[in-house]
């Protein structure tokens, strides 16, 4: 037994043989704690479960947890690859009780498990405790047998771990293998202790005290047991192998790597092969999760751990893009133990290889002007921060890839210097924001929330209610009065009005009581459960302590709740025809329409969403009550009702419940269950209608639907319907034909242009007017310079022509400037294959690009290009070129 998979289940069914629940691996993305980027350790799911927040109906469990430490201060990236154990993605076994058993079965469960299930040799083990934990130590003796100098007391913190500054905390006990003599390193607290000989495989926390606060701590009642063996080590010591990535698992994908790029790992190069294969888990295992690549949060790191997969892919020699066809390999290894990699298995590949294709964009861009930054520099210099920040800001190069490029060069960079460069943009964009003066009332919102309590909502139940005044805002400081006249915010002490959160809009309407006219113009919440009204006193005065009536438009609130509940159908539907990994990512509900953002890799194509709309609609018409239940959050999840990535929800949540539906095996079931705080229709049937009305990128992995319902919904449709029929019209077509013929009338007119651009292109081509910089023939130092101006040919022209132009001549340099008809003008520079040794097409446009008005250019030695806004200088773009062939 040393399989990757045998040892999981070997430890997963040890455990549940021992009374233990055996607890599926929580995602990636912890629910309900956005303070943690990552799932990062066994224990995070079971975190309420050790402070007492929440109970489970076990006490006892064991779990193959997921985990990713790519982020904050568990960031292992710049050393994966390059040592023997460090991952990005790695996998956590661990047995947990909840003040159940403690250290004495702890110790035991945990030494039966490595000595007789898993055949570890008593002799070359040995053992951690925290310096004055004698019961453990006791329990060592005894159990185990060992002798004192095979119990090794650590005084510091790596052997007593703690929640935070408060909280459950206690003494470690870790258990570590002696490897043998010819590898380099001592027990733990030697001075040789970072060295490999001794390796820690698992660690046994044993948390018995409460930190009141740091210094003070008081016995728990109920110990606990919280422990992490890390399985790719376990994998490696079973395996006979030093290193994570030469066991079982590993040695697959690095297969798999070599398959792709036709040559085995060997020497330096050995390092990219386990890159890829750690940051392929990584990658695959976050979107299976429901993290997409994109510029910020979770999705940033992940694009980082892609990106730099694929950098170390462009190291090994693959041209196209590589990592998505690993994918099946790794699904064949590790989809029986996480069937979220088999159901997602389209998308990761899907995902990796857009990626990719973006990322070689930038790669090659962005490694041309490092290329160009660094020619100058020699081992142990430094390229500057200023530098490094410009790649990552204006061309997408982050600052670990500049790094990893430079690496093999002996070249490092200055991060001080790039710190300091992004801290200036961040201080310029802040001086820049002018703000809205919100953040100096802010105190006053907490001070107020103390004395006047939170509001109690009634907007669930009715459109109507009768409050008294308990505060009053204008101009950011409370006051006693809002005359005719004025506008100020209205703090009462119930309302029917919704506050403005989870994507819907706040509800408006009037205000009204003895002599009073008030209209409210937007409610929202502060600090979650203050409902603050905008107000426009229009008769009479609002004044504190009164008595008032309060009324929700309700044409404008039927509208919000007919387009808040179609975001949940279409929300379900979505996920029916693109997958599982379909999840909100934000949301507008307003009484116009609804917008609806998700995570998705790719654009939605025209028959997928008329495939949603079907749905959607069809549901609606079943005219089903849209049920709504008051649950604990816990059992609201369990009950598989869905909840948003990241979100912070209470003990108790609405989960809102609309739809009949049939289950893969035939089964009735609902069809949609979302946890959701909105106002919603009271039967599917009263959305009326759905119409999606476009679907457009909001950022990479993030496509945004925008529909309407209802009788905007219907408006919009007659409206297209007018419009299609007056388009017929014009075509002089029946309405059913006039898609075909405006089809023919485009592909038309692209016909002509080719043919205009082909006639301008042998225009081009066809020899100047006798101006020297316009002649074909001009030699420059024995060298041919073909250059040519132009008038309407695009920039992708402009490189044809430059071919073209790099064929008739044999040897020499093509330059042609194309000025466009808005008096801007675009420069290419071609070099023939026998002369890139000694002219740098690069240097020659930029030469050029100046004359423009231009900033630089970029592209190859044989190709570049650039441009600028004044076309007028287009020969002496041309000239600056001569110039500079000359001199060079």
């Amino acid at each position: 037994m040393s399989g990757v998979n045998e040892i999981r289940s070997t430890f997963l069914d040890y455990f549940a043989k021992h009374g233990h629940e055996a607890v599926p691996s929580s995602p990636l993305v912890p629910r309900n704690d956005p303070t943690l980027m990552f799932t990062n350790a066994g224990m995070v799911q079971f975190k309420n479960v050790f402070t007492g927040i929440e109970k489970r109906p076990y006490q006892r469990a064991v779990t193959a947890q997921k985990c990713v430490r790519a982020g904050g201060k568990h960031n292992d990236l710049d050393n994966v690859g390059y040592t023997a154990r460090h991952h990005t993605f790695f996998e956590m076994l661990g047995n947990f009780s909840f003040g159940d058993y403690f250290k004495p079965l702890a110790i035991e469960l945990a030494w039966n498990l490595v000595t007789k299930e898993f055949g570890l040799s008593p002799e070359k083990l040995l053992v951690t405790v925290y310096a004055d934990d004698d019961d453990a130590a006791t329990l060592w003796r005894k159990i185990a047998g060992f002798s004192d100098d095979r119990i090794i007391r650590i005084g510091t913190s790596d052997n007593f771990w703690q929640m935070g500054d408060t909280g459950p905390c206690g003494p470690c006990s870790e258990i570590f293998i002696d490897q043998g003599p010819e590898l380099w390193g001592g027990p733990p607290g030697s001075p040789e202790e970072d060295g490999d000989r001794f390796l820690e495989f698992w660690n046994l926390v044993f948390m018995q005290y409460e930190q009141i606060e740091p210094g003070n701590r008081v016995g728990l009642p109920r110990p606990s047991i919280d422990t992490g063996m890390g399985l790719e080590r376990m994998a490696a010591i079973l395996q006979g192998v030093k290193s994570n990535y030469d066991t079982d698992l590993f040695r697959s994908l690095i297969d798999a790597v070599a398959h792709q790029v036709g040559r085995a790992p060997e020497g330096k190069q050995t390092a990219s092969y386990r890159v890829i294969a750690d940051h392929l888990r990584a990658s695959s295992f976050l979107v299976a999760d429901g993290v997409l690549p994109s510029n910020e949060g979770r999705g940033y790191v992940l694009r980082r751990i892609m990106r730099r997969a694929m950098r170390h892919a462009q190291l090994l020699g693959a041209r196209d893009p590589m990592m998505y066809r690993l994918v099946p390999t790794l699904v064949r290894e590790m989809g029986q133990a996480y069937p979220e990699l088999v159901r997602a298995e389209s998308l990761i590949a899907e995902t990796l290889r857009l990626e990719e294709t973006r990322f070689r964009r930038t790669l090659e861009r962005g490694l041309s002007i490092l290329d160009a930054e660094t020619r100058d520099l020699s081992e142990g210099q430094s390229l500057s921060g200023e530098t490094a920040f410009t790649l990552y800001d204006t061309y997408g190069f982050p600052l670990d890839l500049t790094q990893d490029a430079l690496k093999s060069r002996g070249i490092t960079v200055d991060t001080d210097g790039f710190t300091a460069a992004m801290e200036r943009q961040r201080a310029a964009a802040r001086a820049a924001w002018s703000g809205s003066g919100e953040a100096a009332t802010e105190t006053l919102w907490y001070a107020l929330r103390e004395r006047t309590g939170a509001t109690e909502f009634l907007g669930y139940d009715t459109e109507e209610a009768e409050a008294v005044v308990t505060a009053l805002v204008r101009g950011g400081a409370e006051v006693e009065a809002i005359a005719a006249g004025e506008e100020g915010l209205l703090v009462v002490t119930q309302t029917p009005f919704y506050g403005e959160s989870g994507g819907q809009v706040g509800d408006t309407g009037t205000v009204t009581g003895q002599g009073l006219k008030v209209r409210v113009t937007a409610t929202e919440k502060k600090l979650g459960d203050l409902f603050v009204h905008h107000v426009a006193v229009e008769e009479g005065a609002l004044s504190l302590g009164q008595a008032v009536e309060l009324k929700v438009d309700h044409g404008r609130r039927a509208a919000i709740r007919a387009n808040h509940s179609a975001t949940h159908l279409l929300h379900e539907a979505l996920r029916q025809v693109l997958g599982d990994h379909v999840a909100q990512k934000g949301s507008l509900v307003a009484p116009e329409r609804l917008r609806f953002d998700i995570s998705h890799p790719k654009p939605i194509e025209a028959d997928e969403l008329a495939q949603v709309e079907e749905i959607a609609n069809r549901v609606l018409l079943q005219n089903e009550p849209v049920v709504t239940k008051l649950m604990a959050v816990d059992d609201a999840i369990a009950s598989g009702a869905r909840a948003l990535f990241g979100e912070k929800y209470g003990e108790e949540v609405r989960v809102v419940s609309m739809g009949r539906d049939s289950a893969p095996d035939g089964r009735p079931r609902t069809f949609s269950v979302e946890l959701c705080g909105g106002t919603h229709v009271g039967r599917t049937g009263d959305i009326g209608v759905v119409t999606i009305l476009a679907e457009s990128a909001v950022g990479a992995g993030v496509r945004r639907i925008e529909a309407m319902t209802g009788d905007a919904a219907r408006r919009h449709l007659a409206g297209e319907s007018r419009q299609l029929a007056a388009l017929a019209g014009l075509l002089k077509v029946p309405v059913a034909e006039a898609p075909e013929r405006l089809a023919s009338l485009l592909d038309e007119r692209r016909r002509m242009e080719r043919e205009l651009a082909e006639a301008r292109r042998k225009l081009a081509m066809g020899g100047g007017g006798g101006n020297a910089a316009d002649d074909a023939g001009r030699e420059i130092a024995g060298t041919k310079l073909m250059a040519r101006v132009v008038q309407g040919v695009e920039m992708r022209d402009l490189k044809s022509l430059a071919d073209e132009g790099k064929k008739r001549l044999g040897s020499g340099i093509v330059a042609i400037v194309g000025v466009a008809p808005d008096g801007k003008a675009g420069l290419v520079v071609g070099v023939t294959e026998d002369l890139t040794g000694r002219f740098d097409a690069v240097a020659l446009v930029r030469a050029g690009s100046e004359r423009l008005g231009g900033k630089g250019g970029g592209g190859r030695r044989d190709m570049a290009q650039a441009g600028g806004p004044d076309g007028a200088a287009a020969e002496a773009a041309l000239e600056a070129i001569a110039a500079a062939l000359a001199a060079a």
